[in-house]
């Protein structure tokens, strides 16, 4: 769960190294109308495999946003459900061309957030289904969603945590990962089952276990990474999430947490985004995973990538994917892999150009695997948050053949307003 509501001429330094010159040109998404005053945060967008030009994305509460070429304009919806939404949207196509938008619920009103919603589309103007969901568990909270869905089969696999009891400080609430997954193309789900032995507080901070993704392997394997108090974790199914592993395997630490300090902001995670690579090319099957973290100290937070050949059993060393001296925040990452050709593509905000809260946006792109990195800046100016207000939990990219979308919230004079690239094949 979020915390959604409002709390409460720049210093430039030599580059260490040479970021790439060329411009992409920046577009501005329009806002949903919405009572929430900051609601153009915790994008995420999605590129129709069917159609490249249309894109859709989603941001809190409510928000809706669609383009049908290719990202040079956009119209804006409110997406209602009569479970209600409530944010955390996450938004994937399938390989048919079914565009889902996945959210929290505030249904009834009631003092907790009790379900995951699916709701689904056959054409991108904005008409969504009502929604379906995983079994409600009673009063337990259901949060932070991610999925994967398979490109033959259709079928989607969802990960979350479900919180005991939200924000309580009762050590017999825990916090723990589930899983459902539905054969139907969001119609119905499976009943949710644990899949964490390990589990955590309910404090949604470092000692919570968070941030579920999962991701599918060549051989039809389900993989899930996760983070809280033991570090990055790793869990595996083989048959289609009957059985896992009977423990997680820790992958890393992490740390300084997920719940990363960065000056300025009200909050920054570094919660992990992991996929494997089904592009049919010479690293097909592997897995990457990506994350922020402070292993080399409080003042300067990284970009991480690790990756896996032979379906988790092994991992590389962690690799900083951004590329300046030591010393500056790089934080909010997000991954997306081309799967028409196995290309890694990352977005972060960057302040190596500064010695003050300003911040860019840097598109990072690796063709061989997280071996070598191009990064590039893509904002076309600098900006300054405000520590007092929620500025989301992620940034979003969506990549498919060559051509790629991030998608990031900026913030001038108290207004947070929503951004998208247009990076496109030379």
């Amino acid at each position: 769960m979020r915390p959604y509501l409002l709390i409460g001429y720049v210093s430039f330094f030599a580059f260490a190294f040479k970021l790439s010159a060329q411009v992409y040109k920046n577009i501005q998404i329009p806002p949903v109308s919405s009572k929430y005053p900051f609601n153009e945060c915790e994008p995420s967008i999605a590129i129709n495999p069917l159609n490249p030009d249309e894109i859709a994305a989603g941001t809190v509460l409510t928000g809706y946003h669609f383009s049908t070429d290719g990202g040079q304009t956009w119209q804006t919806k409110s997406l209602k459900s009569p479970y209600g939404v409530y944010g955390d949207p996450v938004l994937q196509y399938d390989a048919l061309g079914r565009l889902y938008y996945f959210h929290l619920s505030d249904y009834k009103k009631s003092s907790h957030l009790d379900r995951i919603v699916c709701q689904y589309a056959d054409q991108i103007d904005g008409k969504f289904s009502k929604g379906s969901f995983p079994a409600p568990n009673g009063t337990k909270v259901q949060d932070k969603h991610w999925m994967t869905i398979a490109p033959k089969t259709q079928v989607i696999y969802m990960t979350w945590t479900q919180f005991d009891a939200y924000d309580s400080a009762d050590p017999k609430d825990t916090s723990v990962i589930v899983f459902s997954k539905s054969t139907d193309r969001g119609v119905s789900w499976s009943k949710p089952i644990r899949i964490s032995k390990f589990g955590g507080d309910c404090l949604d901070g470092d000692n919570t276990v968070e941030g579920a993704v999962p991701a599918l392997g060549a051989n039809g394997e389900i993989f899930v990474c996760w983070t809280g108090p033991r570090g990055l974790m790793f869990q595996c199914s083989k048959d289609g999430g009957l059985t896992w592993l009977p423990e997680e395997k820790k992958l890393s630490d992490h740390v300084g947490g997920w719940d990363i300090q960065i000056p300025g902001i009200y909050r920054a995670n570094g919660l992990p985004f992991l996929m494997a690579d089904m592009s049919g090319g010479p690293r097909n099957g592997t897995i990457y995973l990506n994350w922020c973290d402070q292993r080399n100290g409080p003042n300067d937070t990284d970009v991480w990538l690790m990756s896996s050949s032979d379906g988790g059993a092994t991992w590389s060393e962690a690799k900083r994917v951004n590329q300046d001296v030591p010393g500056k925040h790089q934080f909010l990452t997000s991954m997306a892999i081309d799967q028409k050709n196995g290309d890694l593509h990352f977005v972060y905000y960057d302040r190596r150009r500064f010695n003050t809260n300003s911040t860019d946006v840097i598109w990072t792109k690796s063709s061989d695997g997280g071996q070598s990195f191009s990064e590039q800046l893509i904002s076309n100016r600098p900006f300054v948050p405000d520590a007092r207000v929620f500025f989301g939990d992620y940034l979003g990219i969506a990549a498919f053949d060559g051509r790629v979308r991030p998608i990031w919230p900026r913030m001038d004079n108290g207004q947070i307003t929503l951004w998208t690239a247009l990076i496109d094949p030379k």
